[in-house]
């Protein structure tokens, strides 16, 4: 069987089309910032973006270049470093769809396809007003107590296009190592393609070590991989290296403006995307 494609960063960001159906993982995970500057670059346009479950500086970021038509996540948000600034212009100004969701409503849609089943019940939203925001979620009474009111909430599946993210390493065959972060592997199973971004390729067979195989999604699932040392920088990436904190904190001062965003993006378009986030 052959494995993924090993590719450079230029041409894995090439492998996601215009209005692809694009998952992608939470800052505390495994942010994709290299390919996510290579499509700032390109301008992609029309992206549907599906956050695992809540975004943050790639979504901002993507939103502010023009190139998302809508997202559904829990929560767009920089976190300690403030409101989402260039998500929050979009959203006022009716550039971008919102399709609200919860946390476990993402990781129920993604099960269901992961799952190949049409949807996923849910109790904990039964009574809230997004319920009444997503036509798409469905009531419907438990048919194992037909004579009790017992309401179920179904949440359709989520078939992203793509899955993107980065991680820790990749081995000869293409096994990428992830750790702990099981959304990444949620999103591999999900998705219909996975591209995937690595600090390292090493010489190895994770699958054939008891310690990182449970923590290693097979190459089966994985389309191409990358090598793109400190490939989430400035976000940092779990157990490898931390946050930029003065670059991260500059951004979310420069999404908040209209200018000032524009004279950000235009050091990506020119390249010098690691002066300008350092």
């Amino acid at each position: 069987m052959t494995g993924p494609a090993t590719l450079d960063i230029a041409d894995l960001g090439a492998r996601i089309p215009d209005g692809a159906h694009l998952a992608i993982a939470p800052d505390y995970s495994g942010c994709a910032m290299a390919v996510i500057r290579t499509l700032l670059r390109r301008r992609i346009r029309g992206l549907r973006l599906v956050a695992v479950p809540t975004a943050g500086f790639q979504a901002d970021m993507l939103i502010g270049a023009g190139c998302v038509a809508e997202i559904e996540a829990a929560a767009v948000s920089l976190g300690e470093y403030g409101p989402a600034g260039r998500f929050n212009a979009a959203l006022r100004a009716g550039r971008i769809i919102m399709r609200d969701a919860t946390c476990p409503a993402i990781h129920a849609g993604l099960q269901a396809a992961e799952k190949g089943i049409p949807f996923m019940p849910l109790r904990g939203i039964i009574g809230s007003d997004l319920v009444a925001q997503r036509p798409d979620w469905k009531l419907m009474d438990n048919p194992y107590a037909p004579q009790s009111r017992d309401p179920i909430l179904l949440v359709p599946a989520i078939t992203p296009e793509i899955a993107l993210f980065h991680a820790p390493a990749a081995d000869r065959n293409g096994n990428v190592f992830i750790g702990v972060r099981r959304e990444l592997m949620l999103m591999a199973h999900a998705a219909r393609r996975t591209l995937v971004s690595v600090e390292r390729i090493v010489d190895t067979d994770f699958l054939a070590d008891e310690a990182r195989a449970g923590a290693t999604i097979p190459a089966l699932y994985v389309e191409a991989i990358a090598q793109a040392p400190r490939g989430s920088d400035p976000v940092g990436l779990f157990g490898a290296y931390g946050a930029n904190e003065a670059a991260l904190g500059a951004y979310a001062q420069a999404s908040r403006d209209d200018g000032a965003f524009a004279a950000w993006l235009a050091g990506v378009d020119a390249d010098v995307s690691q002066t300008v986030l350092a």
